[in-house]
């Protein structure tokens, strides 16, 4: 009945086209002469999108598959996909047309002007400037206009219908906190310092485990109490020998899954065992555990109330699009 009502307000030879094209076949207009062929590939309420519609859209995204240069099979695949999102996105924009006409939601071409400047002003264009740019993109200045206008109604629709509804709590953006420590809390940096005992290119098993018993004996007198600074000095050979083996402070995970494993859950003052790493034997001393100051949750409340804001609004946007969708009346023809 819906469709019946639609087809009443357009003229006879649309009517005969929408009625075929609901079964799959073509849209041909006639024009002064010329034959455009044409067909609709979706209908949505009293809506219809065109397959040269949605072909404008996919446009840009088909160009750049091409350059890709994928084997024909994993090309088409992809191109699949893409009509098949651009097609979705077309229907819940024409889903939000019919919502903003039911919500009689309007913009004055005075606000549309306003909105064009600020875009100017931003970008430092004149409006020579924007014209020029405007053309490149294949776009006039009318339907620049046009585009602003369904961008700002689709935004006002939005924020009235979602946005406007999202309340953030005190008690939210503290449980955000608490389970972002790791980003907000203040974090520990590892002061190392590490001997170096390097295994030459060319050294065979002899000789590696020459090499392996002066590193080993290193450590017994490491154990002994000998001081770590002192013995990287004498034996490290590593750049940092002079400074007694003095890497610097590390964050646990700027550091070599393997290191990682080592120094997790020492104490300041422990040394690793001898470990066999690409440059060589290596033993490594945490000299410190040091805690950087992290940030109150007072200082970053605002950042955290956009950050959930923003998650909220994209949740409960789909929640509602979704929900205009079961509520409508949705045909696809492939």
């Amino acid at each position: 009945m819906k469709f019946r009502r639609f087809i009443l307000v357009i003229n006879n030879l649309v009517i005969c086209t929408v009625f075929f094209c609901m079964w799959g076949s073509p849209l041909i207009i006639q024009s002064q002469g010329a034959e455009i062929v044409d067909r609709i590939v979706a209908v949505v309420n009293e809506d219809i999108i065109t397959l040269s519609e949605l072909s404008r859209s996919i446009k840009p995204y088909e160009d750049k598959i091409h350059s890709l240069g994928y084997p024909e099979e994993k090309e088409r695949r992809m191109l699949f996909k893409v009509r098949e999102g651009v097609l979705n996105q077309l229907i819940d924009k024409k889903i939000e047309d019919q919502q903003i006409k039911r919500s009689n939601i309007e913009i004055s071409e005075e606000q549309i002007d306003q909105a064009i400047e600020r875009i100017k002003e931003k970008n430092y264009f004149t409006d020579e400037d924007l014209r020029l740019a405007l053309a490149k993109d294949g776009l006039t200045i009318e339907a620049y206009r046009d585009k602003i206008k369904e961008e700002i109604l689709r935004t006002r629709l939005v924020n009235f219908e979602v946005r406007s509804k999202i309340v953030i709590t005190e008690e939210d953006i503290a449980a955000y906190y608490e389970n972002h420590l790791d980003t907000y809390g203040g974090k520990q940096k590892y002061h190392l310092r590490h001997i170096l005992i390097r295994i030459p290119g060319f050294a065979d098993e002899n000789k590696k485990l020459e090499i392996r018993a002066k590193i080993d004996e290193i450590l017994k007198e490491l154990k002994a109490g000998q001081s770590f600074e002192t013995m990287a000095k004498n034996y490290s050979e590593s750049s940092t020998a002079a400074e007694g083996g003095d890497l610097g402070l590390f964050e646990l995970d700027s550091l070599s899954p393997q290191l990682q494993k080592a120094i997790k859950g020492m104490k300041s003052g422990e040394f690793t065992p001898v470990l066999e790493t690409d440059q060589g034997y290596q033993i490594f001393f945490l000299q410190e555990i040091l805690k950087t100051s992290g940030k109150s949750l007072e200082d970053v409340s605002p950042e955290i109330q956009r950050i959930l804001y923003e998650e909220n609004s994209e949740k409960k946007y789909k929640e509602w699009i979704e929900g205009l969708r079961k509520q409508s009346v949705i045909k696809i023809i492939q």
